[in-house]
């Protein structure tokens, strides 16, 4: 048979091959070695007037410079115990706020942020200003959620979750977190897709997320129940929003961004609570704010397939793992933990660094990850 005959009979019978849904000739989406965009990631900052004046402003100019196309500060805008005589804002006055404002608008690129427990669970404290936790979570609201847009020199456009509703009040009794209650949106849950990755943010705090004491002084023993359920649900709802608009958008990858390090297993007491990592029930039978979140977390992971990253920040200490685990033990290949730098001042250097995540949506595993240590900030070993 002539070589032209062969030829035909190969590309019929490729033909044939995929009509029959086998596939033949390629093994999908490869790792390759560059990436589309980056995104920069921070939070815990600042907790002090070195990092406030000196740090942050260091920190800022780095991202600056990296041609990130937007960048995520996973809460917490100050320390969780106000600094007697600091120069800076460290209590929860409203000029805390007003200074993150300015922090985030002096980032070239657009900037989003979700809230920390420093930033309102724990502004009770009296160290903060024993202030109504809940009535500064309703500030936060209407000054730093007050659009639709991100903060950042050049502003991008989010979705904001509108149902099912949170609670506010406009309480600003002492240490109080008692209502009067109104329900509002959780305007503070953003949501963005570029260049066929999905973004979330949501409002999950560090502290048991709320449903158990931050620290502060009674009639707050036992933090807020109600407020805790409220939001729960809506973040529950959330998460199950995002990952349906990312399959219908055939996204190739899911970043959730919020503050809370809610322990997956257990190896580390000392920073974030034990659990299960089968179950995700916490060990220790306190209240836990975080099982029904992980829960769901972990079953839209398995039924997504493709790679879904969880950034948060909260215990201090930067690291990219896998954690997470199935309920039989086995873990999930395509879920990616990110913990952010955040304020290490009992080991003498600060930590005022970010992580620069770097996005390729055909590549295999999508997301990668580079520490950014800014040289302004080294400590230990000056920069050369």
């Amino acid at each position: 048979m002539r070589r032209s005959h062969w030829v035909v009979l190969a590309v019929l019978a490729a033909t044939a091959l995929a009509v029959a849904g086998v596939a033949i000739g390629g093994n999908g989406p490869t790792n390759n070695k560059t990436f589309e965009f980056s995104v920069g990631l921070w939070g815990d900052l600042p907790y002090s007037d070195v990092q406030a004046q000196v740090g942050l402003p260091n920190l800022i100019a780095d991202m600056n410079n990296s041609d990130i196309s937007f960048s995520i500060h996973d809460g917490d805008l100050k320390a969780g115990n106000g600094t007697p005589g600091s120069a800076t804002p460290t209590t929860c006055s409203d000029a805390l706020y007003t200074q993150a404002i300015t922090y985030f608008n002096s980032l070239e690129q657009p900037a989003f942020f979700t809230p920390g427990d420093n930033d309102w669970t724990d502004c009770d404290r009296p160290s903060n200003g024993s202030y109504n936790d809940l009535e500064r979570l309703q500030h936060e609201r209407q000054v730093l959620f007050s659009t639709d847009r991100s903060f950042g020199q050049k502003t991008m456009q989010a979705e904001v979750q509108s149902t099912p509703l949170c609670v506010g009040t406009t309480n600003t009794t002492p240490g109080s977190t008692a209502g009067p209650y109104f329900p509002t949106p959780c305007v503070e849950n953003r949501r963005w897709t570029f260049h066929k990755v999905t973004f979330a943010t949501v409002n999950v705090q560090g502290t048991c997320n709320n449903r158990c004491s931050s620290g502060g002084s009674a009639p707050d023993p036992t933090g807020d129940p109600a407020e805790y359920a409220a939001r729960n649900a809506a973040d529950l709802q959330w998460l199950q929003d995002t990952f349906d608009e990312a399959k219908a958008n055939d996204s190739a990858g899911v970043m959730i961004v919020w503050q809370a390090d809610p322990g997956w297993d257990l190896s580390d007491a000392t920073r974030a609570p034990l659990r299960n990592p089968q179950t995700l029930v916490e060990t220790d039978a306190a209240p836990d704010g975080y099982h029904d979140l992980l829960v769901k977390l972990r079953d839209l992971t398995v039924d997504f397939k493709k790679p879904v990253v969880l950034v948060h920040g909260d215990s201090h200490y930067f690291r990219v793992d896998k954690p997470f685990l199935d309920s039989a033990g086995r873990r999930l290949e395509n879920f990616t933990r990110v913990e952010t730098y955040g304020d290490n001042a009992p080991t003498g250097t600060n930590d005022v660094n970010w992580v620069k995540a770097l996005i390729d949506p055909q590549s295999r595993d999508v997301f990668a990850f580079q520490p950014q240590v800014v040289p302004g900030n080294r400590v230990a070993v000056p920069a050369p």
